[in-house]
């Protein structure tokens, strides 16, 4: 990453109790998640980006200095949104009102985003002329990210955006935010502590804790370590990028290949032919078999080759990091089963994959 196309935010100082302590290169494009338990510092990280927090330290986004030893650019004078857990939507003010207020404020030569632009990423054409009160909590969220977009920022933080939010709700919300992350050239910054929203949303991750981070780097390489530094326990497992080759209709179901093999899955008919796609495969629905049986109920069986094998979180199991291709997976196997198939580095098997699911 060149200096002109990169985060770079370097922080070191105690608030209260609490010491941060970063030191961080991100990319200066797509989602980067900012994941951790609550209270490990990942929202006192984004309050320091935004000049929210005073922190000693340096921050350079995009070619740009915001802050360095000399000091730093007061809040209003950084070019970003931050969209907050509560949405603070003016209630007199409709829709239309609440996202011209921030629109407005911008000189026309610096807008980079347009009125219709925003309404549309964020499906707000119906609501337009509605009052707050009669929003729903999903609803109200999209309008505050949308009028966040409007001062076009240069960088987008985002601070547990659907936290506040039902199950129905963030359900509703997410593939708006999936449609940002494909159509913005600006760098979003995403808090959570969902680990279903990284899987979907996520580029580059960033695992916090106790202030410090404890692991960073594309999503995909990231989550497919063996140490697990983000203790998933049974949420461990990778991403993979894959598009839809095929569809099966008589048995309902459809083809996904990847750089190294294919998945078949539970058919969704709200896919197509050639459509990308992200597919969670979790660690424990990964076997591993020395040769390829084809005589039994699994039908996912992919060639790979052993990368790496570690002791897990938990005792008497192992955590073993398989290639098929170019795309690592994670199996978590008992010790024993290691020891009994005489498992190795460099070894070819063939994966047994039980389950795979449709996270984008």
């Amino acid at each position: 990453m060149t200096a002109s196309d990169c985060i770079q935010a370097t922080f070191c100082c105690r608030f209260d109790s609490f010491r941060l302590d970063v030191d961080l290169t991100l990319p200066g494009h797509g989602v980067t998640a900012l994941f951790g338990h609550s209270g490990c510092g990942k929202t006192t990280l984004l309050r320091c980006i935004a000049g929210l927090q005073t922190a000693e330290g340096t921050l350079r986004v995009n070619g740009s200095t915001w802050q360095d030893a000399a000091g730093g650019l007061p809040v209003h004078e950084r070019p970003l949104a931050y969209v907050f857990q509560e949405t603070s939507l003016f209630p007199h003010l409709s829709v239309r009102r609440n996202l011209n207020y921030g629109f407005r404020r911008i000189p026309e030569s610096r807008r980079q985003i347009t009125f219709e632009q925003a309404v549309g990423w964020l499906g707000l054409g119906h609501l337009l002329e509605r009052m707050p009160e009669r929003l729903s909590g999903g609803e109200r969220q999209r309008v505050a990210i949308a009028r966040a977009l409007l001062t076009s920022p240069a960088l987008l933080l985002m601070d547990e955006p659907l936290s506040a939010l039902d199950t129905g709700s963030k359900q509703e919300i997410m593939p708006y935010l999936e449609t940002l992350r494909d159509a913005l050239a600006i760098p979003i910054l995403y808090v959570s502590h969902s680990t279903a929203e990284v899987a979907r949303l996520a580029d580059h991750i960033v695992m916090m804790d106790k202030g410090r981070v404890v692991a960073e780097g594309p999503l995909q390489q990231t989550l497919a370590r063996t140490d697990q530094p983000f203790g998933l326990e049974e949420d461990a497992g990778v991403i993979i990028e894959a598009v839809v080759r095929q569809r099966d209709t008589r048995w309902h179901l459809c083809r996904a290949d990847f750089d190294g093999g294919h998945l078949w899955l539970r058919d969704d008919e709200a896919l197509a032919t050639g459509q990308r796609i992200r597919l969670q495969v979790l660690a424990r629905d990964i076997s591993v078999a020395l040769d390829e049986h084809t005589e039994q109920s699994i039908q996912n069986l992919v060639p790979a080759t052993i990368d790496e094998i570690a002791s897990d979180l938990s005792p008497g199991t192992s955590m073993v990091r398989l290639m098929a291709g170019a795309t690592p997976f994670l199996a978590r196997l008992t010790s024993r089963s290691v020891h009994t198939l005489s498992l190795q580095p460099g070894q070819r098997i063939w994966m047994q994959v039980k389950s795979v699911a449709i996270v984008d």
